[in-house]
């Protein structure tokens, strides 16, 4: 079998070697990148095929844990790393046609850094890598908010720093109360230990390290750099971060409560604040005029859903929302994308400047509702069936807050409908655009075409995926499997 630490070594590899490189040739970066994101891609469907049914904890440098550094490698990792490996890869190759040769060593040495941040952050076993790679992720992500250096860019990343680096100063802060109290860093072995330690302190940690992920998340009220960052990024930045860093951030912060802590009692809380902020995000997109900030208030809405689904606490929640995650992931980067072309072509972020738009470019306007459709769970798209699982796990709570709460989903969801529908409306009436539009170039035609042909297939192989969801939900769970194949 590949080893894990592949995903991560080569990548981090390539970013330090690129900028060397690419002395000789810049255009070598973008070839560089290429490979390595093939490679990463390879590597974890190869990964996942032989660990969806046996999870595997990998042992770096020799020392076993707890006092060594390990990869723990289940059907949650396994499936995470496919989403991130995916997305991340047909960015990259999007973003061939956009990039110019003299920034692309600096911009594909961030991006490579970004997908190691993220791909470390779902596989290793030890608290304190976690934050290495963390900041490893928010860093490289600051810089690539930045990239096109213009006063909007440079000001949502100036925010976006300032926000995370209080989420840092506090996830840092929980790790050392729990070294502290436990005396280790490892996961497993704090799973094992923290119930002898000190309950105020634990606590406490778990609290700053929740909410300094969840700004990373964008769970509401920590939520407002998201909008300005994820709108004024390059699109194929815009499709990583809303495809996968903040759903990694909110699988963290799962791990802390499900995996290590058992800290269900927040999980109450959780559901309200997962609709609230459903709730937020998608009144705010229903008032946008920019295709980005309506996309990304979008994103806010997703990671509502997908809390909410994590808080009813059962197999059927969380594997729904893990199949949210695959959904979400697939249909807006499918969305950030086709949106970034049609930005390209009209030289517009105005939403209603896009009149006829879907006339002169019928490729675009038939993925964008795809991906549309899909996100909103209309039927037989993915979406249909992660929501339907979402609403039906609600409802089989039998709780009376659950149902109130399962209707204001359905209320977040006509909201959501609504301004997909005036977007579609707008894409669809008015004249036809001057000749040339219809031309999409393949750096734009395959990761767009891939996407949408997934979305509208994907339903074939809904029991598949579904079954994987369903493996991965319980390998969050498991404590007792998670310690044994760590601990031994």
């Amino acid at each position: 079998m590949v080893n894990p630490i592949l995903l991560i070594i080569v990548p981090i590899a390539a970013a330090f070697f690129i900028p060397i490189i690419s002395k000789a040739a810049k255009s070598l970066a973008k070839y560089i990148a290429f490979f390595v994101g093939l490679f990463n891609l390879i590597a974890a469907i190869y990964i996942f095929m032989h660990t969806i049914n046996t999870p595997i904890s990998v042992i770096i440098a020799g020392y076993k844990p707890p006092v060594g550094i390990n990869l723990y490698v289940g059907p949650l990792a396994a499936v995470l790393s496919i989403v991130i490996t995916f997305i991340g890869f047909l960015s990259m190759i999007y973003s061939f046609k956009y990039i110019n040769d003299d920034s692309s060593p600096l911009f594909y040495s961030m991006f490579l850094l970004l997908l190691t941040g993220a791909i470390g952050m779902v596989l290793t076993a030890d608290i304190f890598n976690l934050f290495v790679f963390f900041e490893i992720l928010c860093i490289s992500s600051y810089a690539l908010v930045a990239y096109d250096r213009n006063r909007d860019g440079l000001e949502a990343s100036m925010k976006y720093l300032i926000q995370g680096s209080i989420g840092s100063v506090l996830i840092l802060f929980g790790i050392a109360l729990i070294y502290f109290s436990i005396g280790t860093l490892n996961m497993a072995d704090i799973a094992l230990k923290y119930q002898n330690a000190n309950k105020n302190l634990i606590t406490i940690a778990i609290i700053l390290m929740i909410t300094g992920f969840g700004i990373e998340a964008a769970i509401f009220p920590l939520n407002s750099w998201l909008p300005d960052a994820h709108s004024s990024a390059p699109s194929s930045i815009s499709a990583v971060l809303s495809g996968f860093v903040i759903e990694v951030a909110l699988i963290i912060i799962m791990k802390i409560i499900f995996l290590i802590f058992s800290a269900t009692y927040f999980l109450t809380f959780f559901a309200i604040v997962g609709v609230i902020t459903l709730l937020m995000g998608e009144l705010s997109a229903f008032k946008q005029e920019n295709i980005k900030r309506v996309l990304a208030y979008s994103s806010i809405g997703q990671i509502g859903l997908i809390l909410f689904a994590f808080s009813i606490n059962t197999p059927q929640g969380i594997s729904g929302g893990i199949f949210q995650i695959i959904n979400h992931a697939v249909s807006k980067s499918l969305l950030f994308l086709s949106a970034g072309y049609v930005i390209h072509k009209t030289g517009s972020k105005n939403v209603s400047d896009y009149k006829g738009i879907a006339k002169s470019m019928p490729f675009l306007g038939i993925v964008f509702i795809i991906g549309a459709l899909s996100l909103i769970g209309i039927p037989p798209f993915i979406g249909f069936f992660s929501k339907f699982n979402i609403i039906l796990a609600a409802i089989s709570k039998h709780s009376v807050l659950y149902i109130v709460l399962t209707a204001l989903v359905l209320l977040g969801t006509i909201f959501e409908a609504s301004y997909f529908f005036k977007i579609a409306k707008i894409m669809y009436t008015g004249k036809k655009r001057k000749e040339g539009y219809a031309k999409v170039p393949f750096a734009v035609l395959f990761p767009l075409g891939l996407l949408a042909i997934i979305i509208v297939i994907s339903f074939i192989y809904t029991n598949g995926i579904l079954n994987y969801t369903n493996k991965a939900g319980a390998d969050l769970i498991n404590k007792i499997a998670f310690i044994h194949a760590v601990l031994g």
